[in-house]
């Protein structure tokens, strides 16, 4: 069975967000193994360029340090690649037949530093909207989740 780790930086406050995460990694739990990762965000003072750059870099190595070794990591970033479901669901079918683990990336609400960028093997953005992070965390496991289906032939993903 594929091994999907879902790492993210901060922690979920909403119930209503919780119970959604909850309930797709239930649903993935049939197409593979999850491991969700949720690593505290720096906070910061004054919101500097120099703070946010060493905040980034701070957890950068929190980041790095759970990165499962030889899975294909996917950054969730602003600049990165927009899909199409279908697309999504090849490049994740790709991983898996390469690779067999995934790791998914949900930076701060500052985003992500260049280094763990370059780690990736794929940037990719779900839109040029800028989402909560809580909310974002939904849409990954859902679009990981229909991504599984379209590749199993489920009706799910129409």
């Amino acid at each position: 069975m594929v091994k999907c780790t879902f790492i993210t930086l901060g922690a979920l406050k909403e119930d209503y967000l919780s119970r959604a995460v909850e309930e797709y990694k239930k649903r993935l739990s049939s197409f593979a193994e999850i491991t969700e990762v949720n690593l505290k965000d720096e906070k910061l003072l004054t919101e500097s360029d120099a703070e946010v750059a060493s905040a980034l870099e701070k957890e950068a190595d929190a980041i790095l340090a759970k990165i499962p070794d030889g899975a294909y990591t996917v950054a969730l970033c602003v600049e990165g690649k927009e899909y199409s479901s279908e697309a999504f669901a090849d490049l994740i079918g790709s991983a898996c037949d390469t690779q067999g683990k995934l790791c998914f990336i949900i930076g701060s609400s500052y985003g992500l530093s260049p280094r763990v960028k370059q780690k990736a093997n794929a940037r990719i953005s779900f839109s040029k909207l800028t989402f909560p992070h809580g909310l974002m965390r939904v849409i990954l496991l859902e679009q990981v989740y229909r991504a599984f289906t379209i590749l199993k032939g489920k009706k799910y993903h129409k």
